[in-house]
Parts: structure tokens; sequence; C-alpha cells
């Protein structure tokens, strides 16, 4: 199936995933057009490059040109209320509506398709991918589930291609896509409101894997239950880590693989778990026959991805913005915060992401949040969902293990902050927290 529409329009335009989507079309010629319920900056950028937003779902919002039924293509994230006034409108008169997932599996079909999966990491290493692929002038555009600090933007583009896509298993999205090329960087339980179980999620992953057109090739961070080839940590691992240490807030590490070894590599984004993330990217590029010289100078220039381990302030305390909303991910945060400033006091300030989350992990959420010298908790992002009985920051709250722990209001955020004797703050979430930081920041600062 190709996409021969006209007019393109989105219902949650500005998720990280769609807008991505709606860039690449408005790129691409086509008159775009869509709903969010809130304006941030990525619907911002959509408009000024040409984007019809709206901000209230109501059918008397939604332009003219897109009650033209055959030339309109509908796209909706799963993130959207199924009781959506606009979708059931679509739906309802028959337009052509697809699942983002459907979009990008027709877009990548007949192209070369590189997919990045897995529960955590797979945004890091797409957009260190990206990255790595860009500046050597490979012939690619990437979707992905962030903002590149290098290119900020969630969409880069040096041609067609490859197509490089970050494979979301939230609601088994990624089973529409047929990559050449996957990668798999972590399977730990989580969307267990949709898999149930852990081995559910797992076997999720599996048929993925055998999604891989034939000749394809797979690679897998080395702990998982694959046939691929494998990277980590572990000198076993067909690409490994090795020589890995911290000099002036720089990561340098060797990779050795094929009986080989690429020496000094230098990678600005602290903590083994983003080290992981860079040696996965570096396999792929060596599969694409990119030569070891010109990735060590490619990683040198590598800036990050936007709330992933970001720095937003260095003195007179260090201020740190990070997306971890998993126990998993939280666990990678200390450890690399730790490492990075054994002698220092860190505060941190976790906003939940999701009721059914909290309740599924709120014992190991405790137990990683209990290893921070100061928690700050916050009220749990809804996101998608409802409330549920019982589950909620206070009962988080109860179980960190800890003589100094707060649950607070937001009004209440910055003067906790500013008063803490902590000198490392992290900041952690997937829902709105972030817009807090730079009044955080700016608080210090004054």
């Amino acid at each position: 199936m190709e996409i021969n529409y006209s007019k393109i329009y989105f219902i949650g335009i500005g998720g990280i995933g769609m807008s991505s989507i709606a860039l690449y079309y408005l790129n691409n010629k086509k008159f775009v057009g869509g709903y969010d319920k809130i304006k941030t900056e990525l619907t911002l950028k959509l408009s000024k490059t040409g984007a019809q937003i709206h901000y209230e779902s109501d059918l008397s919002n939604i332009p003219k040109e897109f009650k033209d039924k055959s030339n309109t293509l509908i796209i909706y994230t799963p993130a959207i209320s199924k009781d959506n006034i606009e979708l059931n409108y679509f739906i309802e008169n028959g337009y052509n509506v697809l699942k983002r997932s459907e979009v990008l599996g027709i877009i990548s079909q007949n192209k070369f398709c590189i997919a990045i999966a897995g529960t955590h990491g797979k945004t890091t290493t797409s957009t260190i991918l990206s990255h790595l692929l860009y500046d050597n002038n490979i012939n690619f555009t990437s979707f992905i589930g962030g903002i590149s600090e290098n290119y900020n933007s969630n969409l880069i583009e040096n041609g067609q291609d490859i197509i490089l896509v970050e494979a979301d298993e939230f609601d088994r999205s990624f089973l529409t896509l047929s990559p050449n090329i996957a990668c798999i960087t972590s399977i730990d339980s989580d969307h267990l409101d949709i898999y149930h179980t852990g081995n559910e999620l797992e076997k999720s992953f599996k048929v993925f894997a055998n999604n891989i057109k034939k000749d394809g090739v797979l690679f897998n961070s080395y702990d998982l239950p694959f046939n691929g080839i494998s990277y980590g940590i572990s000198s076993n691992a067909q690409f490994c880590i090795k020589n890995y240490r911290i000099e002036d807030d720089y990561v340098f590490f060797d990779i050795k693989y094929n009986n080989g070894i690429c020496k000094n590599i230098r990678f600005e984004m602290p903590g083994m778990h983003n080290v992981c993330n860079a040696l996965a990217a570096f396999a792929i590029c060596k599969n694409l026959k990119i030569k070891d010289d010109d990735l060590v100078k490619s990683f040198k220039t590598f800036k990050g991805v936007k709330r992933r381990f970001s720095y937003v302030l260095k003195s007179p305390k260090i201020l740190i913005d990070d997306y971890a909303h998993h126990p998993k991910e939280i666990q990678a945060i200390y450890d690399s915060v730790n490492s990075l400033y054994p002698n220092k006091k860190i505060m941190a300030v976790f906003q939940p992401h999701l009721f059914s989350r909290t309740r599924d992990f709120m014992n190991e959420f405790a137990n990683e949040l209990s290893k921070f010298n100061e928690i700050v908790l916050m009220k749990i992002y809804p996101a998608r969902e409802n409330p549920i009985n019982g589950i909620d920051s206070s009962a988080l709250l109860n179980k960190i293990n800890s003589n100094n722990k707060k649950l607070l209001e937001r009004r209440d955020l910055i003067s906790h902050i500013v008063k803490s004797k902590a000198e490392v703050i992290v900041v952690m979430g997937a829902g709105d927290i972030s817009n807090e930081v730079d009044k955080i920041k700016n608080a210090i600062l004054n």
C-alpha cells in the first residue's frame, strides 16, 4: 500500500511519535493538520512549518479541507481516547483511518528498514545511530521518539534509501514492521495494562524478531533470549565494552569485536546503560560498513537526547533532567549519578507515570527511590488512564525507606529544592514534570 493522499490529518499530532510523521509529510508537500489537547514546542514547530492545528476537540474546528474523504488520510495515536469525537467522526464517515505504527510500516515497507526496539534504550540508541549515519553522509530518514540535541528534531532526513524507526512495543505497534536490521535493547516488564505478564511481552518481542526480512540481521543485548548478534559489557558478547572510564565529565571506552578493537571512543552521555546504547549503534554501523575511525570522530560530536540524562545546570548545583519512568531506568540513573558524584547529596524528584505502572511496580519503585539521599514525589501523571482505587503517590511514599522523603504539590516544589542541602537534583518522569525544570534552574541561579 502506498500513501497517495494529498491531505493528512493527525489526531494527537503533538505526540513525540506523531509529530515526526507530521513533519515528514509537511516536508513532502502534503497538506497537514490535526488536533492535540495541549500546545507544546512540537505543535508550535509544526504550525510554523504549515500545519493547521487546533486544541479543542470539536467537529467545527476541523478545517474544511479535511472534509474531503477521497483525498484525506487520518492518522491517530493509540494514546488518544477511544471516545474522541473527531476520531469517531472520521471512522463513522468511512475515512481511511490508520494507527501511527501502520503508517510507519507503510513508509518503510519498500525501503531498507532499521528498527530499534526495547522497553528502555530505544530512543537513545535511535538518536545516536541517526547522528552516526548523518555524520557519515548515509542516505536515510529517521523517526525517533525523542529530540536530538544535535538536530533539535525528532525527524532527521538525509535522503530516503534507509528508513530508521523506533519500534514501539506499546499495544504491539512494532509488529507492523518488517525490518532488514532490527535491534532489541531490553525487554523488562512494562505496559502490563496491555500485556498483563512479562511472558506475554517477551512473546511479542519474539514475534517482532521473527518479522525481520529474509537475510536480515538482528542485534540484541547479550542478556536477552535471542540468537542475534550480541552486544554488551560481557566479554562473551560479539561486540563488547572494554576499558570504560570517566574523565572530566566525558566517558571513554573501547569496543572489542571480530577479533579487533576500536579504541578511545569519547562519548558525552554518562552511564553504562547509555554506553551500551552507543555500542548497539556502533554494531549496526559496522554492518553498514562504516569505518572505525569515522565512527570515533562522529561519537565525539554527539550531543545527546533531550531529557535523557540532560544537564540543565552544573553550578552552583547540578540539575539533571531525565525521562526515566520505570524502576530499571531509575536504577540506571542512580548508578550513573552516584558514580559521577559519589560524595555529593543526591535528590530525586519523581513524577510517576500511569496509575497502572505505579501499581504494577510499586515495590520496585520504592526500592530504587530509597537509594537517593532525598526523595520528592509528585502526584501521578495519569496520561491516558483513569485513577485506580488505592494507587497514588502517598501509597508509594509510604513504601520508600527514607527519613528524607516528601510528597509535594507543584506549587511547593521550587522553594523546597532551593532550601534543600542536596547538591545534585535529578528530575525524572515521562509526564509534564519537565515543564518545571527551567523554573527550578532559574530559582537556583537567583
